[in-house]
Order: structure tokens, then C-alpha cells, then sequence
């Protein structure tokens, strides 16, 4: 039998094995009641193909029909590739055993993906070998001119879209064969059950879970060197009507422009926390409450606000490039506080002020928000807009008042009633931890309860979980404290406080507590800290590499002159060696 006469008899069996697999549909699902799932037709082998190319080789020779599933349904692929080359494929054999490996662009090169995997790295259990190792040759030796019909499983995502699987053959520890464009395309009909996970926003960078740090001008040489980072931020603060704003920091008011530039050069997404309303005046002389509220109220305050913001969007805009512009950090945390759930109810100053763009916004935090979104589509659509969620907008903090399951997810739906409020569409939201590691609190502030443990992790991505849901959007955790608990190098003096972030999210190895926060909803993890003195990725202490006798179980020897030891860009580097964790 010819290899394309056997190739259709496969196909023609599609109904044995490349069927949806019903039964292992969520019976919880709504969306699979009127959900009707099929598989498309096979594609053919290609009428000739290359043979005998001295090596290990592969061609494409076909595969079957591309499906249509329900919501957390499952389907069997099959992909067919000729051994080209001049040698066998082994399997079991590390240098001749042939795999199919996750590729560019959907999910990326070794990279999980949301349609299967291993269970780890973020990816589903679907019985992949790995989480980036998409099938392995069936048969123990598949020879050159033999063909070998690769099999594996993929699952729905519970949002209904279309979804995109990359694939290219390799002979593990030796080579990548030949890429022929082959992807796998899964389509998910019906509505999302209540529950999935909100889409990445348009434009998004990255199919995977990156790391990002706060990083000075001309720093993104340096940060990149230290790994594959996929952000960095930066403030942008001083006051719109003060003279000393981020407009006076570089000629012509191009510091935005530069930033960006600079991290499009080095690949990295750059990142503005716009913090403008608290350093302008004359609220920067009350409380950041009191100044913030009084400043949203004054018309002149913030005629000379929208102008700073325009331009920095007009700036930002000029670039092209994706960037992200987080907006006005604890505002929304102390408007709620101030005003309830909702926005209506707070006062602040948007037509009144006279901007020709504004005309006819209401004079409310809702008016103020849809400012922000009407000037970021007239100037700079490529910049993503952040909102800022503060959990303790509600007057009751997570951390400290430990409140129960049932009563994290009313607070959630609070926050995002507020937000729902401000009738302005946001690309994403950003949260935190905390702004200062929880030593620096203990030793510097006298608070006794700023630990983080098991318990109140699980409450901080419940509530997150929650609010990405009910807002359908997707979050950053930003400012992350950077201290740590193994060097010897955090002793807990001046900006070399402890903390354990770093350590719950990229020092556990089997990453769940990581996959845990990429279920509910979190895109990215921004680490810097809030306040001098905090523990530093870099040598703000000016004491080279510092060694002190350990104070408990930080025994590590420094790793580099940084404040943390050297700590957080050790664990950077070696989560992307192992492979960034794909986003669902």
C-alpha cells in the first residue's frame, strides 16, 4: 500500500480517534448544553516530498481535520511527518528520538500552551510527555522514508474563540528539524460559562507569564543581560502644575519617547505608572487621601492634569510601539474608600476644565475615568491602559482582617462593582502585595502582621480571581517587594529587608503557587520597591557584596552586589531557562 493510500485510510478512520472525546466535557458547564462540537475534513499529503537528506530530517506529510469543540471539551490530533533525512529516529535514545516540540509564534519556541500539556509549567493535563513537548514518535524506530504518525490530546479553553497550536519536529538533544508552518487550530463555539478567565488584552506581547522590574533610563541593557525580562516600569511623577514633572526631565518633554525607544531596542514592553494628580498642587500639601480628592475637585488643578496627560499620550502615541500606561495608583483605592461602590458619587473636574475632548463627560471619578480613555484613543492607541485595583478601597484589607471565602468573593465583587462603575473600558488591571518588603514594615513601621503566609496567598488569588472574572480582565501584580529569606545578604538593616514573595512565586519548583495566580486571571509579575530603605534588586546600599553573619536559615553567600544577594535576577533567569509558563 503507497504512503498516500495509507495516509486516507487514516483519515477515514478520523471517527476512532480524532473525535471530541464527550465525556470528559466539565458536566458543570453551561456553555456545552447547546454546545454541538465536529471535525473539520483531513488535510492530505503533499503530492511529493524530499528524501535521503544526509541527517535527521522531517517533512510534513499530512494530518487530520482541525475541530470545533465546546468549552473544556477534548480531541485527539494526529500529524503525520516523513523521515527525510538519512538516519532512523529512536526512540527512548537521547540524540535520535524524535518529538514534536511547541513553536513560534502560538505558543512560542518551548513554550506551554493553553490547548495541552503535562500539567505543569501552567499548562493543562492532557498527556503531553512535557509541557512543551507536544508528542513523541509512536514507534520505537521510525526509519528515512518511513512515516510516523504523531498523536495528541488538546482541550478546549473555557473562553469560545480561536486558538492556534505551533508545532516543529526535533530529535531531542541533538536538533530542531525542518519547520513547515504546521500549527493545529482548535475552535471553541458557545458562551463562556460563568467563571472563564478573561482574554488577554489586544496587543498583548506575550503568550506567557512574564517578569518585569523597576528599571532607571538607560538601564535596559543591563536588566535584559540579567534575563530575559519581559517589562520594565517606571514612574512618572512630580506634579502637572509644579514645573518639576516628568515633562522637565528631558528636552522638548521627551523622556516617555526615550524610555520606550530604549526598551524596543532591548525587547522589553515598556511600562508608565502615571502618578501625576498627588504631586500636583495644591492637594501635594495635604494627607495623599485628602491631597488626591482635593485635587480630582479643582478645576485648574486638573485643566493643567488633562494637558500633562495628553502629552504624555501624544508622546507615548508617536512611538508605535506597545506600552503600558498604569493609571493614577491608589486614587481609585482611596475614591471607593471615600465615596462607596460608586463612582458617580465621587466629585472631579473633566468638561468644566475646558479641554476640547472632554466636552460633555460628567463631573464625577467616572467622568475623570472616561478622560483617560477618550485621550489614550485619540493619541496613542497603541498604549494599554492599566486600572489600578487597591482591595482595601472596600476599608477592609485582605491581609489584615482575614476575612472567609464567602466574604472574599463579596469584597471582590465590590471592587469590581466600582470599576464597573466608572463605565470606561480599561485594557487590564494592576494589584500588589505591598509596596515595602514585610521586614522594612516590621522594623521600620512596628507592623507585626505584614507576613505573607499560605493562607493569605490563597485568600489574595481568590479575591483576584474573582474580580478578573466579574471585570473580565486580565492583571498585573506590580511593585512586588523583592526581599528574601536564603541570602545572607538580608539581614534585615537598612534596604535589606526581608520578605518572601520572590521565594512563593519563582522558587517553587513544581510552579503551582505560580500556576495558581495565572489561573485567576494574573499576566504578569512587576517587582520594585515602593519606598528608600526597602530591599533593592540592585546596590542602592552602595556596600558591594556583603556577607553579614546569617540571622536565621539565609545562609547563601551573595551572588552579586545587589541589596537582595543577588536573589531575585538568580531566579528571574532560571524561570525562563526552564521556560516561561504559558498563559491560558
Amino acid at each position: 500500500m503507497s504512503w498516500l493510500a495509507a495516509f486516507l485510510l487514516v483519515l477515514a478512520a478520523q471517527s476512532m480517534f480524532a473525535a471530541p472525546a464527550r465525556a470528559a466535557a466539565p458536566a458543570t458547564s453551561a456553555a456545552a448544553v447547546d454546545c454541538v462540537s465536529s471535525v473539520g475534513p483531513g488535510i492530505a499529503p503533499p503530492p511529493s516530498v524530499p528524501s535521503g537528506i544526509p541527517g535527521f530530517h522531517a517533512a510534513w506529510y499530512g494530518q487530520s481535520g482541525y475541530p470545533t469543540l465546546c468549552p473544556g471539551e477534548r480531541s485527539t490530533a494526529t500529524v503525520a511527518y516523513y523521515n527525510s533525512g538519512s538516519r532512523g529516529w529512536v526512540r527512548g535514545r537521547m540524540g535520535e528520538v524524535a518529538y514534536l516540540g511547541t513553536w513560534e509564534p502560538d505558543p512560542g519556541q518551548d513554550r506551554a500552551s493553553p490547548l495541552g500539556g503535562d500539567g505543569t509549567q501552567g499548562s493543562p493535563a492532557t498527556g503531553w510527555p512535557r509541557y512543551n513537548r507536544v508528542s513523541l514518535q509512536p514507534a520505537d524506530y521510525v526509519g528515512p522514508a518511513q512515516v510516523a504518525w504523531f498523536q495528541f490530546t488538546v482541550i478546549a479553553p473555557q473562553l469560545p474563540g480561536t486558538y492556534r497550536l505551533s508545532i516543529r519536529p526535533l530529535v531531542e538533544g541533538a536538533q530542531w528539524m525542518e519547520d513547515y508552518g504546521v500549527f493545529w487550530l482548535v475552535t471553541v463555539s458557545g458562551s463562556a460559562p460563568a467563571g472563564a478567565i478573561a482574554p488577554l488584552p489586544a496587543k498583548w506581547p506575550s503568550q506567557s507569564l512574564e517578569i518585569g522590574a523597576t528599571d532607571a533610563p538607560r538601564g535596559a541593557v543591563a536588566l535584559r543581560a540579567s534575563a530575559p525580562f519581559g517589562f520594565r516600569y517606571q514612574y512618572l511623577t512630580g506634579g502637572a502644575n509644579t514645573g518639576r514633572g516628568w515633562t522637565s526631565w528631558a528636552a522638548d518633554a521627551q523622556f516617555p519617547r526615550d524610555y520606550i525607544r530604549e526598551s524596543a531596542t532591548s525587547g522589553i514592553t515598556p511600562v508608565f505608572s502615571y502618578y501625576m494628580i498627588r504631586g500636583s498642587t495644591p492637594g501635594n500639601s495635604l494627607g495623599e487621601s485628602d491631597g488626591d480628592i482635593t485635587n480630582l475637585a479643582n478645576v485648574t488643578t486638573m485643566t493643567a492634569y488633562y494637558a500633562d496627560l495628553k502629552l504624555f499620550f501624544q508622546r507615548a502615541g508617536s512611538t508605535g510601539t506597545t506600552t503600558i500606561a498604569h493609571i493614577e495608583p491608589d486614587l481609585w483605592g482611596y475614591l471607593e474608600s471615600r465615596f462607596g461602590d460608586d463612582a458617580a458619587n465621587a466629585p472631579a473636574r473633566v468638561a468644566s476644565t475646558g479641554l476640547a475632548e472632554l466636552a460633555g463627560l460628567p463631573e464625577s471619578a467616572a467622568g475623570y475615568a472616561q478622560a483617560v480613555v477618550k485621550l489614550r484613543d485619540a493619541y496613542a492607541p497603541n498604549v494599554l491602559l492599566a486600572y489600578a485595583l487597591s482591595y482595601w478601597g472596600t476599608r477592609v484589607d485582605p491581609l489584615y482582617q482575614k476575612p472567609t471565602d464567602t466574604q472574599i468573593d463579596a469584597l471582590a465583587a465590590r471592587s469590581a462593582a466600582f470599576y464597573g462603575s466608572l463605565h470606561a473600558t480599561f485594557d487590564l488591571s494592576f494589584a500588589e502585595f505591598s509596596d515595602r518588603d514585610a521586614a522594612f514594615k516590621l522594623y521600620q513601621k512596628g507592623d507585626t502582621h505584614a507576613w505573607w503566609y499560605p493562607d493569605d496567598f490563597a485568600r489574595n488569588v481568590r479575591y483576584l480571581a474573582k474580580f478578573s472574572t466579574l471585570t473580565q480582565k486580565r492583571i498585573v501584580l506590580w511593585q512586588i517587594p523583592l526581599g528574601n529569606t536564603r541570602m545572607r545578604a538580608m539581614n534585615n538593616t537598612w534596604e535589606h529587608y526581608q520578605d518572601n514573595k520572590v521565594e512563593w512565586l519563582f522558587d517553587d519548583p513544581g510552579r503551582a503557587n505560580l500556576s495558581a495566580y495565572v489561573r485567576a486571571g494574573v499576566v504578569g509579575f512587576l517587582f520594585g520597591r515602593g519606598a528608600d530603605g526597602a530591599t533593592c534588586a540592585c546596590d542602592a546600599a552602595g556596600d558591594g557584596v556583603t556577607n553579614p553573619a546569617p540571622i536565621g536559615a539565609n545562609v547563601r553567600d551573595s551572588l552579586s552586589a545587589d541589596d537582595d544577594g543577588g536573589f531575585f535576577k538568580e531566579r528571574a533567569a532560571a524561570y525562563y531557562a526552564a521556560g516561561a509558563t504559558g498563559l491560558p
